[in-house]
């Protein structure tokens, strides 16, 4: 397979941890190649010291795949001094290779370093803030709701049946205006 990327890094992301896989062009020969494989923790300390590892190889390149939402800390902290590519995790299983858990983070790097794999979408910055807010107001309107139901219920125990007495038509389609 030809290289069209002569540094690359992968990233391997766990919980509590990360492995770091670097290839770069071997000193000794033209085509062999050199592949280093660090682990670091996932706090922010270690990803800082994991970005300035990967500046000082001169990485041009950097593969990461998207599981759970392990990604994001090493990826918003990498994106802004290097090129960060998100990959699907299935995409990258999908390819022939023996890909064991232990070789992961080489497999995503020999796999990155050819091309071969497609970067996912992951929206700039300011959108990425604006789909938090808008998640959290729709987490904090469900809370709201539930409450107001474990209140109406608690209150209907203890003999109380507000929602008889109080308007339904509020305007909202899902009960009485006190609900709101």
């Amino acid at each position: 397979m030809d290289v069209l990327h002569e540094r690359c890094a992968a990233l391997d992301i766990g919980k509590k941890n990360l492995k770091a896989c670097v290839r770069t062009p071997s000193p000794s020969g033209r085509r062999s190649r050199r592949q280093e494989i660090r682990t670091f923790s996932t706090t922010t300390n270690a990803l800082l010291e994991l970005r300035d590892w990967l500046v000082a190889e001169r990485v041009t390149l950097v593969v990461m795949e998207a599981t759970g939402d392990y990604w994001r800390g090493a990826f918003y902290l990498l994106e802004d001094c290097l090129n960060v590519i998100l990959v699907n995790a299935a995409h990258a299983k999908g390819l022939p290779g023996r890909k064991t858990d232990v070789a992961d983070a080489a497999w995503l790097c020999q796999l990155g370093e050819c091309g071969l794999l497609k970067a996912s979408f992951v929206p700039p910055e300011p959108i990425r803030h604006l789909r938090d807010l808008t998640r959290y107001r729709s987490t904090l309107a469900g809370e709201l709701a539930r409450e107001a139901q474990r209140l109406e219920k608690e209150l209907e125990d203890a003999g109380i049946k507000l929602s008889t007495v109080a308007p339904t038509s509020s305007g909202y389609p899902d009960g009485p205006c006190w609900r709101r």
